[in-house]
Order: C-alpha cells, then sequence, then structure tokens
C-alpha cells in the first residue's frame, strides 16, 4: 500500500472513531477536484460506506433573510440537549466573479460551533444550481460514518430554485418569514410543493399576528395541493428561533414525519431513489466534461458560439453541429 492509500485509511478510520478534525479532512477531501484526491476520496467513501444511513436527514431551505442560520443554531442546540450530536453541511453563495465565498456559518452559529456535540462545515456552492454545493451528498455521508445523529443541510438562500436538498434528504424543511408583501406568493412555486413540513420563522413580537395568519394561510393553501406522499400531510408550523419557541415543537414535526413512513418503507425508498438520480447526474456531468474536452468539439465549439452570439446560427444549430462533430461526423 502507497503513502496516500495508508493516508487514506488513517482518515478513515479516525472518522469512523468520531474525530472531527479527520472528518473535516475527509470532507476536503471529498470536494477537492483534483483527479488524485478524487481517486482517494472514492477510496475514502468505499471505506466509509458500510457505517452510514442511520442519521436523520434534514434539508433546510429559504429565502435570504429568513433567519436560517438562526433557526438552525436553536434547532442544533435543542437536538443536543436531547444527548444528539449534530453536524450542519451550510452551503454557502459563491462569487460569479471571483468565484470564493465568505464561509461565515460558523460566526453566525457561534454557541452552535462551541458544543462539543456539533460539527458545521460550510462549503462554497460554486457552480452548481438548487442551493447545495456539488459534494454535499458525500460529505452528508462521511457525518453519517462520523457518528453524527442529525445532518442538517442549510441551502444557499438564493429563493425558489432551492429544490436539489430535496433529492437529498428524508425531511425538507421550508423556512418563510412574514411581512414579506404577497404571503401565499411562494405557494405558486415548486419549493413548496416539495416541503414536509413548512416552518413560519421570527413569530415574535409585531411580527407575531403576521405570522399568525401566515401560517394560517399556508395551511389552507397547502389543502389544495396533492401530497407527494401518501404516507404524509405536509404541517405548518410556527417558532421564534431568535427566543428559541415551537423550536421542540418543529423537532417533533420531524420525528413524526420519520415515523410516519417506516410502515411503509418510506425513507428507504425515498432514499433509493435519490441514489440513482445522483448516479445519473454524475453521469451526465461526466459526459458534459467529456463533450467539452473532445477535439473536434473544442475545435469548433468558439466559432460556433460567436455566430450564435452574433445571432447568425441557432443555439439548437450549433448544437446539432457540436454533437455531429462529437459522434465523430463532420464538423464543418
Amino acid at each position: 500500500m502507497n503513502e496516500a492509500a495508508d493516508e487514506t485509511t488513517r482518515i478513515a478510520d479516525a472518522v469512523l472513531a468520531g474525530d472531527r478534525r479527520a472528518l473535516a479532512r475527509a470532507i476536503t477531501l471529498i470536494e477537492s477536484t483534483r483527479g488524485d484526491d478524487q481517486a482517494r476520496a472514492q477510496a475514502l467513501l468505499a471505506r466509509l460506506l458500510p457505517e452510514t444511513g442511520g442519521s436523520a436527514r434534514v434539508g433546510v431551505s429559504g429565502a435570504p433573510g429568513v433567519g436560517k442560520s438562526t433557526f438552525i443554531e436553536a434547532f442544533g442546540l435543542h437536538l443536543i440537549e436531547r444527548g444528539h450530536r449534530v453536524a450542519v453541511l451550510a452551503v454557502d453563495p459563491s462569487s460569479k466573479r471571483g468565484g470564493g465565498a465568505l464561509l461565515g456559518d460558523k460566526t453566525r452559529m457561534a454557541e452552535l460551533a462551541k458544543s462539543e456535540g456539533a460539527f458545521i462545515r460550510p462549503s462554497p456552492a460554486g457552480e452548481i444550481l438548487g442551493g447545495v454545493a456539488r459534494r454535499t451528498r458525500e460529505a452528508m455521508l462521511a457525518c453519517e460514518a462520523a457518528g453524527f445523529d442529525d445532518v442538517v443541510v442549510e441551502t444557499v438562500g438564493v429563493g425558489q430554485s432551492e429544490t436539489a436538498v430535496a433529492d437529498m434528504v428524508d425531511t425538507f424543511l421550508l423556512l418563510l418569514a412574514p411581512g414579506g408583501g404577497d404571503e401565499l406568493q411562494g405557494i405558486k412555486k415548486g419549493i413548496v410543493e416539495l416541503a414536509d413540513l413548512i416552518v413560519v420563522n421570527k413569530s415574535d413580537g409585531a411580527l407575531a399576528d403576521a405570522a399568525g395568519r401566515m401560517q394560517a394561510d399556508y395551511r389552507a393553501a397547502l389543502g389544495l395541493l396533492r401530497p407527494a406522499s401518501s404516507d404524509w400531510t405536509p404541517r405548518v408550523l410556527a417558532c421564534s428561533a431568535l427566543h428559541g419557541d415551537g423550536v421542540a415543537e418543529v423537532w417533533r414535526a420531524v420525528e413524526d414525519h420519520r415515523a410516519a413512513l417506516v410502515p411503509s418503507g418510506g425513507t428507504g425508498r425515498r432514499r433509493a431513489r435519490q441514489s440513482r438520480g445522483s448516479m445519473w447526474s454524475e453521469i451526465g456531468d461526466g459526459l458534459v466534461a467529456a463533450f467539452k474536452a473532445h477535439p473536434q468539439v473544442a475545435a469548433l465549439a468558439a466559432r460556433l458560439e460567436d455566430e450564435v452570439a452574433e445571432g447568425a446560427l441557432t443555439p439548437h444549430a450549433a448544437a446539432m453541429r457540436l454533437l455531429e462533430a462529437f459522434r465523430g461526423g463532420d464538423s464543418a
């Protein structure tokens, strides 16, 4: 066994022993885009995989300013009080110019970050859409292997397009805040239809009445939608994460959701569907990368892009010519 393989084995063993520093190193390896690191990451995950699957996977989404970090900190601290170990995978938006991210979630969750029972890992979203990072799913598996009872995925906070997290968690929680104008605007969007729980945050002080009305409106509106699962009817709750009010009720709803799926094997089916979808997503990414790297495509793409930009060629026609070049046809 070479030195790199030995180091990968040491990291895996330390992760399985619950070492948080080793877990951080493992996720860094998993997130690396270097070819040699990706090979090591796959070896690492193969070693960890038998010890995964035992956690409650919870996704938290919502628009900027809704209080996701405050809610997750209160939620995590509540779980730790109950004797749980909690991992938070927080995805920060990447700069469109420089590609960097602030990665400030440990600062926004200062109390949770200090707890021995918590692990917080911020990751940049990069160019991935849907509110999650490219390797969030694999990072979640590493957290499970490290013995965390609950894994919370906080999405990037870009609005209604954050649906990718629903394809990697057991319970998808949508956080809303009152006072944003048209309180039922979100009901028109797909993200609401995917939510297992809707939580109206900031239900305190001057916003308490507005939060109560919003909760009632969403309960009525959800009654008009067909539930995503026959095993569960989505619930609408209210809480004040700032003051800790209603957080325990949210966790009980998460437990109720998980319990409702047990008799029919709903969680297992959901995870199996998610894994199959992830496999095909990886294949799609790999095919796009191979397509762009193809010599004939690379030689032709820049010219066709210019023709499309100038209006001399339709995007469809340009795409067909590039596909023909990829298949080995005439690329002239």
